[in-house]
């Protein structure tokens, strides 16, 4: 169990890309650029936060177009990749964007991730993770990566911080 003051004092989400926002696959055309596939709802849990106060950022081992691109689109607050040294990155970023390790819930899927996921104040697995990752993480998710995995732990995180019911109103005013 997840105590609600660790839950309290994360102000930043930080994702792995590749196998969390996306499945994991990589596909290639006969042009210089991958292909990748995002979940909207994804998207839409990170703006959700984003409306919420929560810093959003991506930290990939992969550099691509299509990172960058979904990136911009969703607006992240920070964005870092082709960062083969996660630990080392991980120290940068918080340096970089004001943060210590306790205000940070990470999100990964391999064992790239788990310099970030042990030392985060909530370090949070993709349900088709590695089971040998349990051990480094607070919960694992049930849906998978890149199929609303972040959704699942943005949700949880914004229930927790009891933020949930107002960003809910904020859809529904003109219902009223």
């Amino acid at each position: 169990m997840i105590s609600q003051n660790k839950i309290n004092k994360i102000k930043a989400i930080i994702l792995d890309i590749d196998g969390v926002l996306t499945d994991g696959k990589i596909g290639y055309s006969d042009g210089p650029e991958e292909i990748k596939f995002f979940h909207v709802r994804d998207g839409s849990a990170i703006k959700m936060a984003l409306n919420a106060g929560l810093a959003v950022g991506v930290l990939s081992g992969r550099s691509s177009m299509a990172n960058r691109r979904r990136a911009e689109e969703l607006d992240l607050s920070f964005t870092y990749e082709g960062e083969k040294d996660k630990k080392a990155a991980f120290g940068r970023l918080l340096l970089e964007q004001n943060l210590v390790y306790e205000e940070c819930l990470y999100i990964g899927d391999d064992f790239i991730d788990i310099s970030p996921l042990v030392k985060s104040g909530i370090g949070v697995i993709v349900g088709n993770a590695p089971k040998e990752l349990d051990e480094f993480c607070d919960f694992r998710t049930e849906a998978f990566g890149g199929n609303g995995a972040v959704r699942e732990a943005i949700l949880w995180l914004l229930k927790g911080q009891n933020k949930w019911n107002d960003l809910i109103k904020s859809y529904t005013r003109e219902l009223s």
